[in-house]
């Protein structure tokens, strides 16, 4: 079986005067790098995400600030960090290979000219009619949190227009070899949104602020404001994280030139690749949005579902998007060149990495999504009863973690294999599943768990369980074309990989329920002491009884990550 380490660019005639490209790495050490620095982000995010919960709550304040950031941050995933740069990175790819550097640089600068004048124009459009747009996603919403919507929604816009940019340039860079900085971009969004936001907060407040506990009286003029405060620090990083990957873009040859042109054939080459994966890499932020739609109307959904989320997407960015960025310049490569069992093989060997490391964390969400969320949001505004529905959120998004993570791996192949319309017909056909899923699964749940503190029930726990349901699907769907259009995919494989990956999980699932049942059992929960335990000791018991189950059942993956971080961290030979 062919080696993803061993594969080097091909040379050809046209390019053989060019600097030659680097060689590429192996997509699990590439995927290492990444990890190391996503790692980092959705620390530093669960900390922006704790700030938020101390300092605002599940309710008002926080509803309109996650309808508000949810419209620039939707079209960022479908132009930029989903449809852009797998689009990029393919035809960038091809023209470093074929036309060489000098015509590759050209490309990387018409494709940000032309980016700055469209999503400057979008920005400007999307500010304009703000109004309308909160009222077609949030229209539960009552007048007065419209309003602050409408307001922070004007004012976050422009982060669409800094993180494409910063997308292209994570972009260029990958195809370098250099996965850390760009990676690393997010935490330096958390980090200056974090320090700016909060100290807006309390200048524009006069202060300090307070959040009522009852959710139906509106917040006065001052914790409004603690919210605008927020959202201009959010723009503010955006501009951080594109700013910190120039230096390292100049570096590897970037040169700015002042030129754009529709008519050039490499950038009709990304609008072709990209305007049908606008769709097909992006259904599930797509039907996030609808999902917003149908919680609108019950109050604090917006936040339970937003914390949830958001803690889910840290093993999807620790794990799949890892993955999926380290293997994306890869396959654009290996399809560049023709060779099709390497491609396949990377495929399997991307595909078996994301089993490894999503599987076990879906079912320590699903365990221990209460402790967990106990541990780092209940403070301050977040009460027992936020603990209790985002946890519940929780079990419905995990279930389809694994799916989300795989999606980054098989979508981007197809790509490489300038096939953009099957992921964006059964992306159409996602959002279809997603809409009546929502539909029926939040009425049936609404029906459970009525109290007068919670009327609707578990009504959000249908729509993020609809949402795991079609990330499913997606993956399914996926991997079946996929098979068919390179003959096979190594599925003997990647089916006995998945079944000893989900058999260690399962151990560590009765691992983590047992001994966190027992903890709670005989100390309880009050306290931060308490709370640590409940929640580290029975995923280090957990953890432990994977990596033992794994290592009897022999997965090969276990094995590889291993030896990757003992060459990497070990002592190198001389």
């Amino acid at each position: 079986m062919p080696s993803i380490e061993d594969t080097r660019p091909f040379q050809t005639a046209e390019n053989a005067a060019e600097p030659p490209t680097p060689r590429p790495t192996s997509v699990a050490r590439s995927a290492g790098i990444v990890s190391i620095a996503v790692m980092f982000s959705r620390l530093f995010g669960l900390v922006r995400e704790m700030i938020f919960a101390r300092f605002f709550g599940a309710g008002f304040l926080t509803d309109a600030y996650v309808v508000a950031f949810r419209l620039p941050n939707v079209l960022r995933d479908l132009f930029a960090e989903g449809a852009l740069s797998v689009a990029f990175v393919k035809v960038f790819t091809d023209y470093q290979i074929k036309l060489g550097e000098k015509a590759a640089w050209r490309l990387a600068s018409l494709i940000f000219n032309l980016l700055a004048v469209v999503l400057s124009i979008i920005c400007i459009v999307g500010i304009i009619f703000s109004k309308e747009l909160v009222g077609v996603v949030a229209d539960g919403f009552s007048p007065e949190k419209a309003a602050l919507a409408t307001t922070l929604t004007q004012i976050m816009f422009p982060y669409i227009l800094l993180v494409a940019l910063a997308a292209v340039a994570m972009g260029v860079l990958n195809t370098k070899n250099i996965f850390g900085i760009p990676a690393s971009a997010s935490t330096v969004f958390n980090i200056v949104s974090i320090g700016v936001g909060l100290s807006l907060a309390y200048w524009l407040s006069g202060g300090g602020w307070t959040v009522p506990t009852d959710k139906n009286v509106i917040p006065n003029e001052g914790a409004q404001w603690a919210i605008i405060g927020m959202s201009i620090g959010t723009l503010i990083g955006g501009a951080a994280g594109l700013a910190m990957q120039l230096p390292s873009l100049f570096r590897v040859g970037f040169r700015f030139t002042p030129v754009i042109s529709l008519a050039d054939e490499g950038v009709r080459k990304v609008v072709a690749l990209m305007t049908p994966a606008i769709l097909g890499t992006s259904a599930v932020q797509i039907n996030v949005l609808v999902n917003t739609y149908f919680v609108s109307s019950i109050d604090g959904a917006q936040g339970w579902l937003n914390y949830a989320f958001r803690l889910m997407q840290f093993p999807i960015g620790l794990f799949g998007v890892a993955v999926g960025t380290a293997a994306i310049p890869v396959l654009s490569r290996l399809a560049a060149e023709g060779k099709k069992g390497e491609f396949r093989d990377t495929i399997s060997s991307s595909m078996n990495l994301v089993f490894l490391m999503t599987l076990p964390s879906a079912c320590g969400l699903i365990v221990l999504g209460e402790p967990i969320i106990r541990l780092i949001y209940e403070r301050g505004r977040f009460d027992a009863l936020a603990t209790q529905m985002t946890a519940t959120a929780l079990v419905g998004y995990s279930i389809g973690l694994t799916g989300y993570a795989a999606i980054k791996i098989l979508s981007p192949a197809f790509y490489a294999l300038d096939d953009a319309k099957t992921p964006m017909i059964i992306a159409l056909a996602s959002i279809v599943v997603n809409f009546v899923g929502c539909y029926g699964l939040r009425e049936w749940f609404s029906h459970y768990g009525v109290t007068p503190e919670t009327p609707f029930g578990y009504g959000h726990l249908g729509v993020a369980l609809a949402t795991s349901l079609v990330a499913l699907f997606n993956f399914t769907a996926l991997a079946y074309l996929l098979r068919r259009k390179i003959s096979r995919l190594n599925g003997r494989s990647i089916a006995t990989a998945f079944v000893k990956i989900a058999v260690s999980s399962a151990v560590l699932s009765v691992v983590c329920y047992a001994s966190y049942h027992f903890i709670v059992g005989r100390y309880g929960s009050q306290g931060i002491t308490l709370r640590l335990v409940e929640a580290f000791v029975p995923i280090i018991l957990g953890g432990a009884a994977f990596v033992v189950c794994a290592l009897l059942l022999r997965v090969h993956e276990l094995h590889q990550l291993y030896t990757m971080a003992q060459k990497r961290f070990g002592r190198d030979p001389v």
